[in-house]
């Protein structure tokens, strides 16, 4: 009975703290969503939101030990509800054949492959011979070639001769599923142009955001050229398209990238630096600072001031995610209530997981809610407990300090999972250039856009530069350091779900038991510690196959499917290019798998015999019937790409479409 009662207690106990927990159902609501292998039918979706409104009337009807648990499940059953709808609202026409031919449509985004080709997001598709019912609603196109004097700009009809596919599922069993991201975007296929693209009709009306957003980012790289302009661009436009990967890949390994995407820290400094500047006016003329609400003047202000950053910046889903969570805690300013507070963090969770609940598979959503929530709970820690952070003048560097080790150690465990690289000098990168975003950048720019009509930008923009290129020769130098970046393997589907969970209920429960967070979380790590990547990998074309040696993963071609060769390598936690992976190749017999990879129409007419041990992938059809197992285009279009794994003599088979299942994203009958 003492047992019963301290648990009841302790249950009681955290009555005023629940509200953080209604995000955490919601996301298991909508994760249980994206789990399923099959896509639940207008019935189950009647009988789940049934379900939610009877927990609600149970958690009204029931006493306080009972009434969260049932709201819990209420959240968790409106979860499945939401990501379902969200699912069927995007829905649009997919391509299901490869399409060679013209391809007309209306320029919508541009930006640069991961081939650094500059690439382009068309919409008001017109395909030859394709009625629109069958027509994509947005195609998006990568540029090779010569491509003339066009100059593509937002608003253009455009027409080239294109080859396009349909967006590609994951490229081994339980990896990243662009298929699933595709179907959110709308984007209905993929492929790339040879030939030059042309004007068909100039830009016309609408699009005044974008053609904004785009002529602010010409006018920026006037006035700062190079990679410091393109970088400019970015963190004021959003647009990347200037940026090549040598800088990209800078950023990354130097753990720097995060100030390339407009983020919380980017909305966070504006809003900052807006709302210290009206509430120093106000402080400047003591007749209106004592007799207005300056505090709540200014938190609005600054709520304007990031919406219009946030709008001119594109609204991507990471810019909206910020945007939320500086609106939820401005609003909180306005409010009278504390802006920094767990319950801050969990209403803009709620908001984004509501518009957006795909966003949550995403490492945007999961870095930016672990690096918030652990902010708060440890600069909250220092403010209750009194903690001094030294004298007054050197605060901020401490600060600053503690922040960027505080969200690197919370988002490490995430960056890992997602990017398969560790930056071991990340935190002095960091310091050594989070400040001056803060001090410098984020200032001028807000400066820069405010003397542009008047044609005095050039100014402000010339300090950002300096600051800008100060943190490009930072993330060269360290990027360029021995030992800069580490590479581990991709985790299973189990390691981040116990990670969060752990660190989510360290964080939200209060008393004691708490610290039993600490046993799923270090189970996650262990699990990832034992990760088993597969034997064999086979791609969804039969391209490329990868077969693990002792040196690490053998490639059977030294060029080509380069996408698909650097996700296995990284996956593999292998920092080897694919053309040192090739030359592996030649130790595959000494694993004793009997794997043969054969290209071309001729390999597949020539191949008359093999034994029944063999396992050979081709890319086209044999021409008589084989012994052994063979792995064709037509088996892969119905598996996807595959894996073997050798347990103990028996050979097991993951197809992707195993653990993907038949979902809206990879089954195509439905948008015919």
């Amino acid at each position: 009975m003492e047992l019963v009662h301290s648990a009841v207690s302790a249950w009681l106990a955290q009555r005023g703290q629940l509200f953080c927990w209604a995000p955490v159902a919601l996301a298991t609501g909508v994760g249980l969503y994206f789990a399923q292998k099959v896509e639940p039918t207008a019935v189950q979706y009647f009988w789940i939101g049934g379900m939610a409104v009877v927990f609600v009337v149970l958690s009204i009807r029931t006493g306080a030990l009972l009434s969260p648990v049932w709201l819990a499940l209420a959240l968790v059953a409106t979860g499945i509800c939401i990501a379902g709808a969200r699912a069927h609202m995007v829905k649009a026409p997919v391509l299901t054949w490869r399409y060679y031919g013209p391809v007309e449509g209306r320029i919508v985004g541009i930006d640069r492959s991961g081939s650094d080709a500059l690439r382009l997001t068309l919409d008001r598709v017109v395909l030859a011979r394709v009625s629109p019912g069958r027509t994509p609603e947005r195609v998006r196109v990568s540029l090779h070639g010569v491509q003339g004097y066009l100059e593509p700009a937002p608003g253009m009809t455009v027409i080239l001769t294109g080859h396009l596919s349909p967006p590609a599922g994951p490229v081994e069993p339980a990896g990243f599923d662009f298929q699933r991201h595709a179907w959110f975007k709308r984007l209905g296929a993929v492929g790339y142009t040879r030939t030059p693209v042309l004007l068909l009709e100039p830009a016309g009306g609408g699009q005044w955001l974008f053609k904004a957003r785009m002529w602010l980012s010409d006018r920026v790289q006037e006035r700062l050229p190079g990679e410091t302009g393109a970088f400019a661009a970015a963190i004021m436009t959003g647009d990347r398209s200037g940026i090549g990967q040598d800088t990209l890949e800078a950023l990354r390994i130097s753990n720097l990238a995060h100030l390339l995407a407009i983020s919380g820290l980017h909305l966070g400094l504006l809003a900052g630096v807006v709302f210290g500047a009206v509430r120093l006016g106000f402080a400047a003329v003591p007749y209106l600072g004592l007799r207005l609400p300056s505090k709540k003047i200014a938190a609005g202000v600054a709520v304007v001031a990031a919406a219009g950053y946030y709008s001119l910046s594109g609204g991507n889903v990471a810019t909206e995610r910020a945007f939320v969570m500086v609106a939820v805690m401005l609003f909180a300013v306005m409010a009278d209530r504390r802006a920094l507070s767990l319950r801050a963090v969990a209403m803009a969770a709620l908001i984004v997981l509501v518009l957006r609940p795909e966003a949550m598979l995403g490492p945007g959503f999961q870095m930016s809610f672990a690096a918030t929530t652990a902010l708060v709970v440890v600069f909250g820690w220092f403010r209750d407990h009194e903690v001094s952070l030294g004298p007054r003048w050197f605060r901020p560097a401490v600060a600053v300090a503690v922040s960027s080790l505080v969200a690197g150690l919370a988002t490490a465990p995430i960056a890992a999972a997602h990017f398969n690289q560790i930056a071991h000098y990340g935190l002095p990168a960091n310091l050594l250039s989070v400040p001056l975003m803060g001090v410098l950048v984020m200032p001028a720019a807000l400066v820069s856009v405010c003397l542009l009509p008047v044609g005095l930008e050039w100014l402000p923009l010339w300090l950002m530069g300096q600051g800008l290129g100060w943190i490009l020769g930072v993330a060269h130098w360290i990027s360029e350091l021995e030992g800069a970046r580490g590479t581990v393997p991709g985790p299973g589907p189990a390691v981040l779900p116990l990670i969060a969970g752990g660190a989510l209920l360290l964080i939200l429960w209060q008393g004691r038991f708490r610290v039993a967070g600490l046993a799923p979380a270090a189970l996650g790590f262990v699990l990832w510690a034992q990760t088993v990547r597969p034997d064999v990998l086979i791609s969804d074309t039969g391209a490329l196959v990868g077969v693990m040696t002792e040196e690490g993963r053998a490639l059977s071609k030294p060029r080509g499917a380069g996408f698909v060769a650097d996700i296995w390598l990284e996956n593999d936690g292998d920092a080897e290019e694919q053309a040192a992976a090739h030359e592996r190749w030649g130790d595959v017999a000494a694993t004793g798998w009997p794997v043969i990879a054969l290209s071309g129409k001729r390999a597949a007419e020539a191949l008359t015999t093999c034994r029944p041990e063999d396992w050979i992938v081709l890319t086209a059809m044999p021409v008589v019937e084989l012994p052994c197992r063979v792995i064709t285009p037509e088996t892969l279009r119905a598996t996807g790409a595959i894996a073997l794994f050798d347990e103990g003599g028996k050979i097991r088979q993951v197809t992707a479409r195993e653990v993907t299942g038949a979902r809206l994203w990879n089954t195509h009958w439905n948008t015919q």
